[in-house]
């Protein structure tokens, strides 16, 4: 059974940065993709960027130029660099792996709160 383990998450001001990471069990090439998605109170889960197992990567347009997704092979860890945080961001962020807007592994959440 594979296992996404997120962490980094927490509470940070407007216009701050965190770094969310996400531990696989296995190869992370062993996936299709794997993406960041986050869900905020009363919305749906949305996708955030995700990134190929040939290093391609994609994100959704309000993320382009403040989030980065990259990758550790050796560490099997995916990460996601989050500047300029706003309180639209405020969210549970969630690894997946496999395919993009399904993924077939989901990690367990990580809480990210951004005070005005």
């Amino acid at each position: 059974q594979v296992q996404l383990v997120e962490s980094g998450g927490g509470l940070v001001q407007a216009g701050g940065s965190l770094r969310l990471s996400c531990a696989a069990s296995r190869s992370i090439f062993s996936f299709n993709h794997m993406g960041w998605y986050r869900q905020a109170p009363g919305k749906q889960r949305e996708l955030v960027a995700y990134i190929t197992s040939g290093g391609s990567t994609n994100y959704a347009d309000s993320m382009k130029g403040r989030f980065t997704i990259s990758r550790e092979s050796a560490k099997n860890t995916v990460y996601l660099q989050m500047n300029s945080l706003k309180p639209e961001d405020t969210a549970v962020y969630y690894c997946g792996a496999g395919r993009i807007h399904e993924p077939n592994y989901w990690g367990q959440g990580t809480q990210v709160t951004v005070s005005s």
